[in-house]
């Protein structure tokens, strides 16, 4: 027997990621579950692969996607919880949120990253879409840039990555484990009161 829900969107978990762009001059990140792959190794044309992220047009870092056409992926470890959520329940307009980490650069200008995350991507944008109150970016990998403790013989490897996983139906943060990490919209929001204080 099976129960019907609706068109719910069944596909969760999905990663969390801290989206880095150049916005009005400075670094800013948003936390994003929405992303997708879209391809695997080099297309037919010879293209680098390919990363989609949604995010709701009221945000403030497809301002900077938009005007530079570049951005990062950052994939936080479960460490990172706090300042992830974080990034996600304040908005960049109202409060530097890149000054939570350690940044570095790679080829692209733009495209800021996070030295405390296992794993970064830097993107350069290749096309835009606007679905229902979202924009849609389509990035190109240009490079990926892993620490030496997020490897295993030269590889990614997940059991060091301890990447977030996100769950709408739950609103909570899962790690590779079968509990979760942190309630999601929720756990930053000590953070964010920590900051207000100083």
């Amino acid at each position: 027997m099976r129960t019907r829900l609706g068109g719910v969107n069944a596909l969760y978990p999905t990663p969390t990621v801290l989206v880095g762009a150049m916005v009005n001059g400075r670094p800013n990140f948003n936390t994003i579950a929405h992303i997708g792959i879209l391809n695997y190794g080099p297309g037919a044309e010879g293209a680098r692969e390919l990363i989609s992220v949604a995010m709701a047009r009221r945000h403030f870092t497809p301002q900077g996607i938009r005007e530079h056409g570049q951005f990062s992926i950052n994939v936080p470890s479960e460490d990172l919880i706090r300042e992830t959520d974080f990034c996600g329940v304040v908005s960049g307009a109202k409060e530097d949120k890149s000054s939570l980490f350690t940044l570095f650069y790679g080829e692209l200008p733009a495209a800021p990253m996070i030295e405390e995350c296992p794993v970064c991507m830097e993107c350069q944008l290749v096309d835009t879409y606007e679905v229902k109150g979202y924009h849609v970016f389509i990035g190109e990998i240009v490079e990926t840039h892993a620490r030496e403790d997020a490897l295993t013989d030269g590889k990614l490897d997940l059991s060091k990555i301890r990447p977030l996983l996100f769950d709408m139906s739950s609103r909570k943060y899962w790690g590779l484990r079968p509990e979760p990490v942190g309630d999601c919209w929720r756990i930053g929001v000590g953070l964010k009161k920590e900051r207000q204080g100083k």
